[in-house]
């Protein structure tokens, strides 16, 4: 069982004495839901802090009211509207070359300022793509509107701000567009942290809670239980993160 992989892994780390860093990020939040609500008692019952990827545009103060129960929540920018501008035969971008960049970049602004407002200093000055997929030449301006980080999915690439991506995804969004195989899930995660061990870095978990079904649920509460009964695995808050790679 691949469980066993990642009990494996972490005992490598504690061998050589380091700690497995993990992350947890959430996209596609925009109100109060029950799922998202079962996402937050999860991560609640584990000590697990999440980031909400929440889309600016659709939020309201609801959100913001719901989320101040809450002591594991950040919050991070997920783009402005999700909208998709890419042609048909393209893979699905907002904030790609599709529009002139002065726009893209005020809307990021705006967004950002807005979850300022709503979220106060929950909010972690990170953008979260929709998609995952970005702009070379938007990535280049984050910095002068605000940002300090970005992060999208894969490995992380020498970006200004830096990345701060996740690098297993339980969404099987290919196929059945359901939860993937709990197996393929412990193994991708045991070999990114025993990559970590060697590169340093972090392992970022990615899930989307609108859409989980009860096979995601279970492989996250099996990936809590399993790693916050290790000495070696450590569960950050993306607002430590970025404050450690992008002081």
């Amino acid at each position: 069982m691949s469980l066993k992989k990642l009990t494996a892994a972490l005992d490598e780390c504690s061998r050589r004495g380091i700690k497995a860093d993990l992350w947890l990020r959430d996209d596609d939040a925009v109100e109060p839901t029950l799922a998202l609500d079962i996402l937050l008692d999860l991560c609640g019952s584990f000590s697990v802090p999440v980031t909400l990827a929440v889309i600016p545009e659709m939020t309201t103060d609801k959100l913001a009211t719901h989320l101040d129960a809450s002591d594991i929540a950040d919050v991070a920018v997920h783009g402005w509207s999700h909208v998709n501008y890419a042609g048909d035969k393209e893979k699905k971008q907002e904030l790609g070359p599709h529009r002139d960049p002065a726009i893209v970049l005020d809307e990021l602004q705006s967004g950002l300022d807005k979850l300022h407002d709503l979220h106060g200093r929950r909010l972690v000055p990170m953008l979260v793509p929709p998609w995952n997929r970005v702009d070379a030449g938007i990535v280049t301006s984050l910095a002068d509107i605000g940002y300090r980080a970005l992060s999208v999915f894969g490995p992380e690439k020498n970006t200004v701000p830096p990345c701060l991506n996740t690098h297993v995804d339980v969404i099987d969004w290919h196929g059945s567009r359901g939860g993937r195989d709990n197996d393929i899930l412990f193994s991708e995660t045991a070999a990114r942290i025993l990559r970590t061990a060697e590169e340093g870095g972090t392992t970022g978990i990615l899930t989307h809670h609108l859409v989980h079904d009860d096979t995601v649920w279970r492989f996250l509460r099996q990936l809590f239980e399993v790693t916050t009964g290790h000495p070696a695995a450590r569960w950050r808050s993306s607002n430590d993160l970025v404050n450690e790679i992008s002081p």
